[in-house]
Parts: structure tokens; C-alpha cells; sequence
């Protein structure tokens, strides 16, 4: 008998015996249509088993821990559809470097709210992620979205006061930037990957609020409702079941640790983490799951904390390559911005600000200014950054 059979049925009785009390109830199924499959099924997918069956080891050794994300009644459809979205939206919006493509701002309006009349959508989604964006910055992005769209239109090239191109000296890449040297595209993508994903995951599933709930009544497909929150949560990181031995198809904030992780370490820590906290939850040990949480904010952050610092460093390595600086440093804007988003955070917003200001005028994501950006102030705030997210040993590594 293989070890994928002998998992299984380890699994099958540990969860009678766990739940042999517990009332079960009727499942409410979902049909995901044709692209939704294919990317959860990605998602899904089972790794093969390890010769030896490792385990990531509990505090008291009662219970196992699997070393990938293959749980019993697992979902996260609807972060699966938020993170395919995204995707699409900033396909479009790059489009826009073609002199011959025009954005329409209810287009992108729609799709941010999924309005799927207007929206276009290649796909066929049921969720939306304005709704998922933290409340008080949803407004932003509206304004950067109809940036965007205004900026479309524009057929030369960039000059400090007029929205254009830049093209790399090399030739090999074009991007679209406003008048202050600013790329929206940037901004919308990695500002709501903390905004949205990053925001979901670390302070709305993983908070009190869905974690503190029922976790006796199984729902098929789903389990308990604590078990199938934490599940959501993991959603939005965008990683494969069995990340980080598999790197193969990573969405977004998986995407970036894994550009980092040479340096950070931090794959295999966060994934043990959510791993950890599933099974801890599994087994009600909260005392294990809170610990989990911990993990998993201050790791994720430190993901955030390291892209800055990485776009930072290639900001100012090109430097005098307009096109790299620009386009750099609006990553770094966004990936900074985003370290707002966690409850857990290790700084507090005004010394985020303080990162963003210094950069770039202002902390208000709406109104970025790069034009007289310097090398110096680039390093100052790389500094900074990797001073307060402990990454000083590895800052010109990132």
C-alpha cells in the first residue's frame, strides 16, 4: 500500500474519532465553471508523498501535522476567483503601453466591483474584490483606477509633468507612468494585494472575529466554520498545497516570497505555519493556532518587507535607467504601503508613512511623487526598512 493510501486512512480515522460527536450537516455545493476548475484543480493538486512520511513536529506531540496542505474538507474557491481577477485586471491595465490601446475607466470599475456586465471578464466569477478591500482605502483605488484609465490614452513619451512611456535602455520592457514619474499599475496591483489579499488573510480570517467562532459541526467539503476560515486565509497566499517543495504556479504574495526566499527563508516558514495552524485547529488545540497566527503575520510581513527592500535595492542599482526607476520604485511604494494592512504589524502606521513619504512626498497612495527622487533617499529608506524588519544582514542581498 502506497503512503498517499496510508495518509488517507490515518486521516479517516484520527477525523471519526475527532468527530464522532460532532453533527454533521448537509453540504451547500458550488459548481465552479471551466477556468475556476482549472485553477483550483492547480491548486489542489496532490503532491507525492515523501519516502519517509515527515511531519512538522507539536508542541506535545499529539497529533501530526502533514507536510502539505492536504486536509480534509478543504475550500477556498471564492480567494482562488479573487486572485485569478486580479490577474486579469493587470493584464489589461499593461496593455495600455500599446499606443493603440485605450482603457475605458468603467471597464476597470467594473471589474474592481464585478459588475460582470461591464466588466469584460474572460473568466466567470461570483466574488469581487472591492468588497474585500479594507473600507476606508477602497475610494484610492477608485481614483488610481480612473487614473489609469486617464493616462491610457497618452501616445508619447514621459517627461517630468507629462503622463507617457519609458522604455528600458536595453529595449526590453515599456511601462506607462503619470506626470510625477508614478506607474498606476503598480500601485492597483501590489496596493491590493495588501489592501485586498494580504488584508483578508492576516486581520479578517486569521482575527478574532472568524477565528473565535464554531469549530464542532462539520461542513462537508468545508469543515468546521474555524477550520474553513483558516482555509480562506491560506487562500489568499497564492501558493500551491505543496509549496515550497513545489514553486510551479504561484500567484502574487507566494510569487514574491519565493523571489525573496533565497535570502529570508521565509517559504518554509509561512507555509509551516498555515500547515501548523490547520492541524492545530483540526485537534482544538487554540493555544497551537494562536501561535500559528503569530507565525503567519509577522513572516507574511516580512515577505512585504523584503520586496520593498528588493525593489529599493534595483531602484537604485538602474538608477540612471528611467524606465528601471521609475517602474521599480513603484513597486516598492506598493509593497511598503501594504505593510499597513496586518493587525499584527511590528510598526506602526505613521513609521510606514514616514517610509512613504520620504520616498515619495506623501503617504497618500493617490498622489506619489518621484520626480526628484535620489539615490541617497532610496538607500536612506532601504535602511530604514531593513533596520526595522530585521533583513539589515541580507539588505544588498534582496
Amino acid at each position: 500500500m502506497n503512503c498517499e493510501i496510508l495518509i488517507y486512512f490515518c486521516k479517516v480515522l484520527i477525523r471519526l474519532n475527532l468527530n464522532k460527536n460532532k453533527k454533521s450537516k448537509s453540504p451547500d455545493m458550488f459548481n465552479l465553471k471551466s477556468v475556476l476548475i482549472l485553477s483550483i484543480g492547480a491548486m489542489f493538486a496532490f503532491s507525492s508523498c515523501s519516502s519517509d512520511d515527515e511531519v512538522i513536529p507539536t508542541p506535545d506531540d499529539s497529533y501530526d501535522v502533514p507536510v502539505t496542505y492536504n486536509f480534509d474538507n478543504v475550500s477556498y474557491s471564492g480567494q482562488t476567483q479573487r486572485l485569478a481577477m486580479m490577474s486579469e485586471m493587470s493584464s489589461l491595465m499593461k496593455s495600455a503601453v500599446s499606443p493603440d490601446v485605450t482603457l475605458d475607466v468603467n471597464q476597470l470599475l467594473a471589474m474592481y466591483a464585478n459588475d460582470s456586465d461591464n466588466a469584460g471578464w474572460t473568466g466567470i466569477y461570483s466574488k469581487q474584490l472591492k468588497n474585500k478591500t479594507f473600507e476606508p482605502v477602497q475610494a484610492d483605488f477608485e481614483t488610481l483606477l480612473n487614473e489609469m484609465a486617464a493616462i491610457s490614452s497618452a501616445t508619447g513619451e514621459y517627461a517630468v509633468g507629462t503622463a507617457g512611456t519609458v522604455t528600458k535602455a536595453d529595449g526590453s520592457k515599456t511601462y506607462l507612468v503619470n506626470e510625477k514619474g508614478v506607474e498606476p499599475v503598480q500601485l492597483i496591483e501590489k496596493g491590493l494585494m495588501g489592501a485586498c489579499f494580504y488584508y483578508q488573510a492576516t486581520s479578517v480570517y486569521l482575527g478574532s472575529g472568524k477565528m473565535d467562532v464554531d469549530n464542532t459541526i462539520v461542513e462537508e467539503g468545508e469543515g468546521t466554520e474555524m477550520e474553513h476560515h483558516w482555509d480562506e486565509g491560506f487562500g489568499y497566499f497564492g501558493a500551491p498545497i505543496d509549496f515550497p517543495t513545489n514553486t510551479d504556479g504561484l500567484f502574487f504574495w507566494a510569487k514574491y516570497s519565493n523571489t525573496c526566499n533565497e535570502y529570508t527563508d521565509n517559504n518554509k516558514e509561512l507555509m509551516d505555519a498555515f500547515l501548523l495552524g490547520r492541524a492545530a485547529i483540526s485537534n482544538d488545540d487554540l493555544a497551537t493556532r494562536d501561535n500559528a497566527i503569530t507565525t503567519v503575520r509577522n513572516v507574511w510581513e516580512n515577505v512585504s518587507a523584503a520586496a520593498a527592500i528588493h525593489y529599493l535595492n534595483d531602484a537604485a542599482e538602474g538608477f540612471d535607467d528611467v524606465a528601471v526607476r521609475l517602474h521599480t520604485l513603484s513597486e516598492a511604494l506598493a509593497f511598503i504601503y501594504s505593510l499597513k494592512f496586518n493587525d499584527g504589524k511590528t510598526q506602526n502606521n505613521d513609521t510606514i508613512d514616514g517610509y512613504l513619504s520620504t520616498l515619495a512626498t506623501t503617504s497618500d497612495i493617490t498622489a506619489f511623487d518621484l520626480t526628484n527622487i535620489t539615490v541617497e533617499t532610496i538607500l536612506s529608506v532601504r535602511d530604514a526598512l531593513a533596520l526595522d524588519f530585521d533583513l539589515d544582514a541580507v539588505k544588498e542581498n534582496l
